[in-house]
């Protein structure tokens, strides 16, 4: 029996998220589709900023570190976080970006395995992600090194000289998506210490660091989570780490008792050690106020309206013909994240095209036009519409005007 096919006006009816979008400033006659890059701005998030800025900063000045608990806003934001990752309360604290966290987490995984001196990935991972390494390692010296792993087989490569296992969990270009579960376990077996990057997981589907037995993992917030340019990262350790856990950047925020202004640090045994210089209170206020966007609603019926809205995305592509101009890089939809990813020749100007028309995409070198499906903003109307301009831009070649083919600073 074949399935009954519904127009995109049907399926917003059906959405039980189409309410969602209304929590979001959008500018007009705009369909989004780089979430999985920068998320647009909550209206809460405005107007914490303007509460925070005006009322907060500016009539309560520096009694607002007590009145308004800035003081404990790193760990008040990380337990929100640690809520749309799978991890209970005490063990998610936000700051830093991820490449400074990333340092912090290397540096106390080695310290954890002392007789082993390699770090694995693999080599397609966030850029990044392996330049912390690579300056991690000119401090350390030629004892350590790092060595990669191909992403379509990580388990049988793994040995028992890995000290730590960093890797993605969805592929910034192809959007597929690393079992982390069995990863974890193979990992585990090998005494090896597992450190996962949620940036492209966290917002965008259920992820379950406790229940996947994960030690390691950061993440940023200014994607999926909608913290806004630039926002604070998060770090996870794991309970049982937090009393051996020890990272080499002994900021002031990170001792077990930071206002009694000893001149000897003592970290704290929790996971507020990862805490350096004062927070970015302004940003993760805003932040804080962003996440409120997911009180209501479910990873679970995220993760499935992403699903349908990258199959009717396909579909549609393919009613226009466009699969016969594109290749698909991305793997099946049960082996890929909130986004897809098709290579062309012109894929930049393509994306160019796109953006004149009021499509926002990205491109990532070489030639990848990514498309990220954020659900609690985007329709299947808006799904529709970008694909018939899609489709007028590929039948008419405009990708090949001049003025899409100079390479902006940011692409």
């Amino acid at each position: 029996m074949m399935n009954k096919v519904f127009s995109a006006e049907q399926l917003d009816i059906k959405d039980p998220l189409r309410d969602k979008a209304q929590a979001f400033s959008l500018p007009a006659n705009t369909v989004y589709l780089d979430g999985n890059s920068l998320g647009p701005l909550p209206k809460a998030a405005k107007q914490r900023a303007d509460e925070v800025v005006n009322e907060q900063w500016g009539k309560g000045l520096i009694t607002s570190w007590n009145k308004h608990q800035w003081i404990h806003l790193p760990q008040i934001v990380g337990d929100k976080i640690g809520g749309l990752i799978g991890a209970k309360s005490g063990q998610v604290i936000c700051c830093d970006s991820i490449s400074i966290n990333l340092f912090k987490v290397l540096s106390a995984a080695l310290k954890m395995h002392p007789s082993r001196k390699v770090i694995a990935t693999t080599r397609d991972n966030f850029p990044t992600d392996i330049y912390m390494v690579q300056g991690l390692l000119d401090l350390l010296g030629s004892d350590y090194s790092i060595r990669y792993v191909d992403e379509a087989c990580i388990g049988s490569q793994l040995t028992d000289d890995i000290a730590v296992l960093m890797l993605t969990q969805v592929n910034f270009r192809s959007g597929n998506k690393l079992d982390m579960q069995t990863i974890t376990e193979q990992a585990h077996q090998k005494g090896i210490l597992t450190l996962w990057d949620l940036a492209h997981s966290a917002g965008a589907f259920p992820v379950s660091l406790d229940a996947c037995n994960v030690d390691f993992a950061v993440g940023c917030t200014y994607k999926y989570l909608n913290g806004g340019p630039g926002a604070p990262a998060f770090i996870y350790v794991a309970k049982r780490h937090q009393a051996q856990y020890q990272q080499p950047l002994s900021g002031w925020m990170g001792h077990s008792s930071p206002f009694s202004f000893s001149p000897d640090y003592a970290g704290d045994n929790s996971v507020k050690q990862n805490l350096c210089g004062t927070p970015g209170i302004i940003g993760m206020s805003i932040l804080d106020a962003a996440l409120d966007v997911f009180e209501d609603v479910s990873l679970k019926a995220i993760d499935e309206k992403s699903k349908k809205l990258q199959a009717f995305f396909i579909a549609e592509a393919k009613r226009a013909g466009l699969l016969d101009k594109f290749s698909i890089v991305s793997p099946n939809i049960d082996n890929r994240g909130s986004q897809l990813a098709f290579a062309h020749d012109h894929a930049y100007a393509i994306c160019q095209a796109w953006i004149a028309e009021g499509v926002i995409a990205d491109f990532r070198a070489p030639n990848i036009l990514r498309i990220g499906f954020a659900p609690l903003y985007l329709s299947f109307v808006d799904i529709e519409k970008a694909m018939a301009s899609l489709t007028e831009i590929m039948n008419e070649k405009r990708y090949e005007n001049d003025e899409f083919q100079q390479r902006q600073s940011v692409t």
